[in-house]
């Protein structure tokens, strides 16, 4: 093993995506899209992070054209004339600078934001609740689900029109694709729903295969999915590795190309009681069962997961040994940096170079701007 960075710096290519180093840049949600149209201040946000040396920006959660799919004013749009226009400023800004992007398509289901802001309308759910026992919203139709799965297909269909090089589903972190998946938040008894995982990512399943018909055969699609939830953290879709397979290797069937598996500390194993405490990490042990490529992602260089951010708290630099370490084992092909990249623009070039000493911890307070 070494403690060199360079495996972070070696390109990764599939299909027609190309990047030049395996650092992403994660989607972090800004809320900062007046009246959910992209501008030049977050065109300069996405295009520093690419100058800065990141190989791939992925976007914050941006919304399909569904109603009430966000629970934020300033999350941005990803349908409509001038949303689009948005963001075709962003990816002719991050291309200039050399970076590659995919924007995150999202809904987020009957998720509460955290200002308290109220949408108009309904919000719309599985089966009509936020967390097991907690009602919010309306119960999805079947035809609410279908035309759902063609709104992400058209984002996406959209999102390659405009030249990005991607795009990421999020089935995730307690919204509505992944209140599909969970057995709290899912109690449907049509096909929809169903007491096993593979039962409930059909949702899951059909929207990606809508999505990968509307953008064709070359075109990666990358998938954000994690265990835990939002409103509950220590929730787990799949206890076993079996039903890992179950939940993710229809989806890679179905036309996903890379998994970003999110969990809150990428250093911990995902089943110790099978290879340890230095075993797999989630983003491991999805690559190992379905042979996708992986993303993972989890309070990288950084002493503090990101949770407690929203609570005001400060993380500082810590070492990347350990991520050399798994990069090196091939354990996983991509890693995504989160605050880190609020903080440091150009975190990416500075480790490069070696000059980790020079970067800056995460203050929330930086959360309060794109800079």
């Amino acid at each position: 093993m070494t403690s060199s960075p360079d495996v972070l710096f070696r390109p990764f290519s599939l299909k027609s995506l190309d990047l030049k180093n395996r650092i992403v840049m994660a989607p972090m949600t800004r809320n900062m899209a007046p009246d959910g149209v992209p501008g030049q201040p977050n065109a300069d946000y996405y295009r520093a992070r690419a100058a800065g040396g990141v190989g791939l920006i992925l976007s914050e959660g941006t919304v399909i054209n569904r109603p009430v799919s966000r629970n934020e004013p300033g999350i941005p749009f990803f349908h409509g004339e001038q949303a689009l226009a948005g963001w075709k400023g962003v990816i002719d800004s991050v291309h200039t600078a050399g970076g590659r992007m995919g924007p995150q398509l999202w809904h987020t289901g009957s998720t509460k934001g955290m200002s308290g802001w109220q949408p108009e309308g309904d919000v719309e759910s599985p089966s009509g609740l936020v967390a097991p026992g907690q009602p919010r919203g309306a119960a999805m139709s079947e035809e609410d689900i279908a035309d759902t799965a063609a709104a992400f297909a058209k984002a996406a269909a959209d999102a390659k029109k405009l030249g990005f090089d991607t795009i990421e589903i999020h089935g995730a972190h307690g919204y509505l694709i992944d209140q599909f998946f969970w057995s709290g938040t899912n109690t449907r008894e049509d096909r929809y729903g169903g007491a096993s995982i593979k039962q409930r990512a059909r949702m899951a399943g059909e929207v990606v295969a809508a999505t990968r018909a509307a953008v064709g055969p070359d075109f990666p699609i990358i998938l954000r999915v994690s265990q835990w939830k939002q409103q509950d953290y220590a929730a787990r879709l799949a206890p076993t590795p079996g039903e890992m397979t179950d939940w993710l290797g229809p989806l890679v069937e179905a036309g996903v190309d890379i998994l970003h598996c999110s969990q809150r500390r990428f250093w911990e194993p995902e089943f110790p009681e099978i290879d340890g405490e230095d075993g797999l990490n989630f983003a491991g042990w999805a690559k190992k069962l379905t042979g996708a490529a992986t993303i993972s992602v989890g309070s990288v260089g950084l002493s503090g997961e990101f949770i407690a951010a929203f609570g005001g708290e400060a993380s500082k630099p810590s070492g990347l040994e350990a991520l050399i370490a798994r990069m090196e084992r091939e354990e996983f092909d991509l890693i995504a940096v989160g605050r880190a990249l609020i903080s440091n623009p150009d975190w990416a070039a500075q480790v490069l170079h070696g000059k980790s000493d020079a970067l800056k911890g995460f203050q929330a307070a930086d959360l309060a701007a794109l800079v």
